[in-house]
């Protein structure tokens, strides 16, 4: 990959659809319910872009993507994605895909030894969590072994943070307690874990500056601003990624909940200063990455 060349570095996509076999039961109602929620015609018939399709899609545009599945299948009951064979196709597409991997922090020691050798052996930069679709709080110590892999490898953790769109509309919300997702937990996470760079994904409503409030006193804290339509951002946040967290804030999309056109396009009416933007679209993300 020549981030040299790349016009920009998407933080925040997923690897929504099984690398081989059919969906579960009951994903096809989860996907549309959340493609009325976005807005998005994605999802609302048939399958969604699979990890090839999304490889095109940012080769067309010469944006790189972070990309991973979400291991929930413990709350959701929905059999989770081979972290292996997403990483294996993006070593297939490593000119614009990176890899990410995600682990219910609930397999405790064996999740631990599932996030070093996905590190050593496949290349995995990250992790991501959703605290809400895995059913935790981030700083519950039953998840430290798997912290503590992931620092110790040098890797990066991505919480998911504030309002989800997982279950919104459906029966009881499919389960799925946002209480879970307050970025006030992920502090604490911070402050064992202070040399693991950590990311908020999203601005965090309705806890948008708890998330603003962790990521400026952390070093270790940063910030993608993805799922939301940038048009939609508060003031507050826009304030806060034109100023003091100007290197720590990150573009990310959603995708393919929210396509990074959309995202562009409506990040392109912000007020944002002039050297600003080139910070969040690609550089602050490339020195996270160690890139």
């Amino acid at each position: 990959m020549n981030l040299d060349t790349v016009v920009a570095i998407d933080f925040h996509t997923h690897a929504e659809e099984p690398c081989c076999g059919p969906r579960d039961d009951g994903y096809d109602d989860f996907q549309a319910a959340m493609a009325k929620y976005f807005r998005n015609p994605a999802g609302a018939d048939g399958m969604l872009p699979a990890v090839q399709d999304t490889a095109t899609y940012y080769r067309e545009r010469n944006i790189a993507a972070v990309i991973f599945p979400v291991d929930a299948e413990r709350e959701t009951g929905f059999r989770r994605y081979s972290n292996e064979e997403v990483a294996k196709l993006c070593a297939e597409n490593d000119d614009i895909l990176i890899p990410f991997a995600s682990i219910d922090p609930h397999k405790g020691k064996m999740g631990a030894r599932e996030a070093r050798r996905l590190v050593r052996e496949f290349g995995v930069k990250g992790f991501k969590f959703h605290p809400t679709m895995q059913g935790f709080f981030p700083n519950d110590r039953m998840a430290y072994d798997l912290y503590e892999a992931i620092a110790d490898e040098g890797a990066i953790s991505l919480f998911h943070t504030g309002q989800t769109g997982v279950g919104s509309g459906m029966r009881g919300g499919m389960g799925m307690r946002q209480k879970y997702s307050n970025p006030l937990y992920v502090e604490d996470v911070a402050v064992d874990f202070p040399d693991m760079p950590i990311v908020l994904a999203h601005p965090s409503f309705p806890w948008t500056e708890e998330g603003l409030m962790v990521a400026t006193h952390k070093p270790n804290v940063y910030i993608d601003m993805s799922g939301w339509a940038p048009k939609y951002f508060p003031p507050i946040f826009v304030q806060y990624a034109n100023t003091i967290l100007k290197k720590k804030m990150l573009f990310g999309s959603d995708w393919p909940a929210i396509t990074p056109d959309r995202w562009l396009s409506e990040f392109e009416q912000l007020e944002m200063r002039d050297e600003v933007r080139p910070l969040i679209l690609k550089e602050n993300a490339r020195r996270i990455l160690g890139m």
